[in-house]
């Protein structure tokens, strides 16, 4: 029993001989082009105090929720703060949990039941790949916002399907490691040709930005075909937490058998609070402002980008997040701390969180990027190319 089990200590040693050790690292003072922070609101003391103001009204200044929702952690604030959330989003209600991860380990370990088939994007965050695998329902990937492939698995799968058979697919509205977007519209229609009920994962995604469920045409088949969305604070909110939303239904049943909320803390009052305090934020013109701030600077890096000719390398996105691949992890990271001598936070992505070969340097933008740092950054970044390509 003494000392480090040899095989796990086995394991560390192959991350380390093959370059994709992890190691947690204090916070960076360079400029920031590495957090999802993409207005700036974690940062917004206004947000704070709000939150701290909104305690205070409540007489709820306590540190803790002291237990999880269905014990002794469930206030008038987490119902008030649902409800807020559920307008905000357009649905018929909302349930928050911990964290995204939270909610997709919840939703998917419970929601999908023997002999129920879930199909997901190749590329769907590891939080709904861990979640489908504790639970009883079969599951297939396709290939990546590729709806072709996704038809073939469709027809083959109904021919052979139970009549009790649910049919679940689950996708993201801007994939956190390429930034590009499904073809929603047309995923709808495949998901109402083929009785498939529609999860969103909205993590990544910001209204007024990406294209999202309500700049659709057919909002009255998106609201069938769309049986629950999960939504993320720790982003464009900046703060902290998840809800699921859905039919009231969903939330009932959620409260029931999602393991990942019944048998967790609830998030504290104070987290809480900063939620309903964001939400309300949102249609505020300095909010609105910074939303415009950040879609000029998306426009911007991809003028500089091409005008220093490396389209070719970015993959494809008109959303916040923009990847640069460069394969191999020795040589993502050379350009990785290439960027970081010269003062600018962007890290590398590296393998097995991507397939290998498709690392890459992943640029987040946000609306308190100057144009000049978006410009350096490139620039930096077309240098750093050119001499890992001879190095």
């Amino acid at each position: 029993m003494d000392g480090f089990p040899k095989k796990l200590g086995q394991k560390l040693q192959e991350r380390k001989e093959e370059n994709t050790f992890r190691e947690l690292k204090l916070l960076s003072s360079k400029t920031d082009f590495v957090s999802n922070d993409y207005l700036g609101m974690a940062r917004e003391e206004s947000v704070f105090r709000g939150a701290t103001g909104i305690l205070e009204s409540m007489g709820m200044m306590r540190n803790g929720s002291t237990g999880s929702r269905l014990l002794s952690g469930n206030s008038e604030l987490h119902e008030k703060t649902e409800a807020v959330l559920a307008r905000l989003y357009g649905a018929d209600s909302a349930l928050i949990f911990n964290s995204g991860y939270d909610a997709n380990l919840g939703l998917f370990s419970s929601l999908p039941q023997k002999h129920d088939v879930v199909l997901y994007d190749e590329f769907i965050h590891a939080s709904v790949r861990d979640g489908i695998r504790m639970g009883l329902a079969k599951s297939y990937k396709y290939r990546h916002n590729d709806l072709d492939h996704l038809r073939e698995l469709l027809q083959r799968l109904r021919k052979e399907a139970d009549n009790d058979s649910q049919y679940y697919l689950a996708t993201e509205a801007v994939f956190s490691m390429d930034g590009d977007q499904p073809d929603l519209e047309s995923l709808i229609k495949l998901c109402a040709e083929f009785r498939c009920r529609l999860i969103l994962d909205e993590a990544h995604a910001i209204s007024g930005i990406d294209k999202t469920l309500k700049d659709l045409e057919d909002q009255e088949t998106a609201r069938r075909v769309v049986f629950a969305r999960i939504v993320t604070f720790g982003k464009a909110m900046g703060v902290q937490g998840a809800a699921i939303l859905g039919c009231s239904q969903l939330r009932s049943y959620l409260v029931n058998f999602a393991r990942s909320f019944i048998y967790s803390t609830a998030l504290p009052p104070l987290s809480i609070a900063t939620v309903f305090f964001a939400c309300e934020q949102v249609k505020k013109e300095e909010y609105l402002q910074k939303k415009e701030g950040l879609r000029s600077n998306i426009e911007r890096f991809l003028k500089v980008r091409d005008d220093l000719g490396l389209q070719e390398r970015f993959i494809p996105s008109r959303s916040a997040i923009h990847s640069c691949v460069i394969p191999g992890n020795s040589s993502v990271k050379r350009v990785s701390e290439f960027l970081k001598k010269e003062g600018y936070d962007v890290l590398p992505i590296l393998s097995p969180t991507v397939p290998s070969g498709q690392e890459r340097i992943r640029f987040c933008l946000h609306s308190f990027n100057s144009p000049d740092e978006i410009k350096e950054v490139l620039s930096i970044l077309a240098r750093a190319i050119e001499e890992n390509v001879h190095a």
